[in-house]
């Protein structure tokens, strides 16, 4: 197994185990979809972004609170 496909194994297992159900079901879904075709910038970048806690994540898909602009393009990519 390579380095690659071992990180993508770890981001999968992070983007279906978050603690909330409502971001289980973000997550996980947008990386069985698009999860194998991001370049290694957006990995390093939701690879932070899995870093932030569930709540604060919550109120940036839900569109209560504006996400940081850093990981703005990408809470766009979520919802689509």
């Amino acid at each position: 197994m390579t380095d690659r496909e071992r990180r993508l194994k770890r981001l999968a297992m992070r983007s279906w185990r978050r603690g909330t159900k409502e971001m289980d079901l973000v997550l996980g879904r947008f990386w069985d979809t698009h999860g194998a075709a991001l370049d290694d910038e957006t990995l390093d970048l939701y690879e932070d972004l899995l870093s932030e806690n569930d709540q604060e994540l919550y109120t940036w898909v839900s569109g209560q609170v504006t996400p940081p602009q850093r990981f703005a393009d990408l809470v766009r990519r979520l919802l689509a």
